[in-house]
C-alpha cells in the first residue's frame, strides 16, 4: 500500500501547481487559439529540499559535450578527478548543497513587515470606528456618577451582611 506523508503530498501538490501555473511551460489559450505546449505532469519534477534529500530527478536533464565526457569519466575511479569535476558532477544532480539550502534568508522581515502593517491598518480601522461610528459613551460610565451610585448604595446599605456596605464603617465614614 502506497503511503504519502503530508509534507510529501504537499510537496508533490505544489510542484504540480508551480509548473501548472508557470508560463513557460504553458500558453494558456484565448479566443481560439490554441495551447502551444502542455506541462506534462506524469514526469517527475525536481525540488530543492531538506527533509528529501534525493530528489525523483537530476537537476539537469539536458547535458552538454563538456558534461557528457565529464559523465563518462564518473564511471571510472574517482581518485582520478580534480576538486572542480567532481563540484561540476554534483551540480549537475542538484542544484543547491545542503549549506545553500539552510542558509538563512531575509524572508522574516518581510512576514513581521506585512503583520505589522496588517495590525496598523486594524488599528486605523477601530480609532475610526470609535470616532465616527460608536455613539459616545453613556452618562453612567463617568466618574461622579459611580461616585453617586456608590454613595446611594451606602445609604441604602446594600447587603450590610457579606456584600458591598459591609465593608464600609458608618460610624468612622470610611472604608473598613
Amino acid at each position: 500500500m502506497l503511503r504519502l506523508t503530508a509534507g510529501r503530498v504537499g510537496s508533490l501538490l505544489s510542484r504540480r501547481a508551480v509548473a501548472a501555473l508557470s508560463t513557460s511551460s504553458t500558453r494558456m489559450a484565448s479566443h481560439g487559439h490554441e495551447v502551444s505546449e502542455q506541462a506534462d505532469m506524469s514526469v517527475p519534477l525536481y525540488w530543492d529540499r531538506r527533509d528529501t534529500p534525493l530528489p525523483d530527478r537530476p537537476y539537469q536533464d539536458t547535458l552538454s559535450d563538456a558534461d557528457k565526457s565529464l559523465k563518462q569519466k564518473e564511471k571510472g575511479p574517482w581518485n582520478n578527478l580534480s576538486n572542480e569535476e567532481k563540484l561540476a558532477l554534483y551540480r549537475i544532480m542538484f542544484k543547491e548543497t545542503y549549506a545553500e539550502m539552510k542558509k538563512p534568508s531575509n524572508e522574516w522581515k518581510t512576514v513581521v513587515g506585512g503583520i505589522l502593517f496588517f495590525v496598523g491598518m486594524t488599528g486605523l480601522v477601530v480609532l475610526w470606528q470609535r470616532i465616527y461610528v460608536y455613539p459616545p459613551h453613556p452618562r453612567t460610565f463617568d466618574k461622579e456618577w459611580e461616585a453617586k451610585q456608590v454613595k446611594r448604595m451606602l445609604d441604602m446599605r446594600v447587603s450590610p451582611v457579606q456584600g458591598f456596605s459591609s465593608k464600609w464603617d458608618y460610624e468612622k465614614g470610611q472604608w473598613k
